[in-house]
């Protein structure tokens, strides 16, 4: 049997890895009802000021208050931040990352920072049709469809530039990979091959593929392979050679089942003593069992109405 793939090892980011934490926020619904109040407020003391108060020092410091009041309340307002199911937003002060934001619903976090929304869905991502040769050679078409998952998003911002694009380049060279290793049909042998493996292929393909994507902070859920195929210069020959091959083994079937019928209906007229052969008219028998066993046509039957030896 084929020894195992080793999967190719992959490089991993200089420097101190960012682990995914929470982010401090707190729920958005009340911030966002004072900082209305807050700006209705603002909105009241300019008002008021330039309309009713008509002492000069007076004015100068209700619309000064009101508009701190508006400028604060703006500020607050800015920290709202909506996260919605399926996604997550990863907060970052001044090019420091906070944390993450996980929980759905209107949230709000510091104003001055930035957030940075990734998706955490499930994707379903297929691979291009690659051509490859497998173990023994030939040269084949594969391609594989991948369903995976965003488990860290620090990881997935930080240590690589384009998670989608990382684990697209990751998976052809995993695929190449595993083709490379296998033959396309064990021909027989006790040997794994893509064609009649494809279960423990898959397996194999998915622990390579998790090994190469771990430093994204992406987790594999699951592989198949879509498009397996010889390419179209040898399609013919190899489709000739699988021909020729399940020929030869129907073949080999057939004889051993005839060569069954024939011992078992020699020992029975032997056992029950319905006639005695000798070895010469043994053979001849075996040999007439055996056309008629064995040709693919139907046999004419022969009535012979001589004696057992003419």
């Amino acid at each position: 049997m084929a020894s195992e793939a080793i999967a190719a090892p992959v490089a991993q980011p200089l420097g101190q890895q960012i682990t995914e934490r929470p982010a401090r926020f707190f729920s958005g619904i009340p911030m966002l009802l004072l900082g209305s109040l807050a700006l209705l407020v603002g909105v009241a003391l300019i008002v008021v000021a330039a309309a009713v108060v008509k002492h000069g020092a007076v004015v100068g410091v209700l619309i000064g208050l009101g508009v701190l009041i508006l400028l604060v309340s703006s500020i607050s307002l800015r920290g709202l931040t909506p996260v919605v199911p399926g996604e997550a937003r990863v907060v970052q002060l001044f090019g420091q990352y906070r944390g993450t934001v996980r929980e759905a619903g209107l949230q709000w976090v510091n104003p001055f920072t930035e957030r940075v929304t990734i998706s955490t869905r499930l994707r379903n991502q297929e691979s291009a049709q690659l051509k490859v040769n497998d173990a023994d050679g030939n040269p084949i078409e594969i391609a594989a469809v991948v369903v995976w998952q965003v488990r860290d998003t620090a990881h997935a911002i930080y240590s690589v530039d384009e998670v989608s694009r990382f684990v697209t380049i990751q998976t052809e060279t995993a695929v190449r990979h595993i083709a490379n290793s296998y033959p396309y049909d064990n021909r027989g042998t006790e040997r794994l091959s893509l064609r009649e493996n494809a279960d423990e292929i898959t397996e194999r393909l998915s622990a390579e593929l998790t090994t190469r994507v771990k430093p994204a902070g992406v987790d594999v859920i699951e592989t198949r392979l879509t498009r397996l195929s010889y390419a179209p210069e040898i399609a013919q020959a190899m489709l000739r050679q699988q021909q020729a091959s399940a020929v030869v083994g129907a073949r080999a079937r057939i004889v051993e089942g005839a060569v069954g019928m024939v011992r078992l209906a020699l020992q029975r007229l032997e056992e029950e003593g319905v006639v005695e052969l000798d070895e010469e008219r043994k053979a001849a028998m075996v040999s007439n069992l055996l056309v008629v066993l064995c040709s693919e046509q139907a046999t004419q039957q022969v009535v012979n109405t001589g004696t057992l030896y003419q």
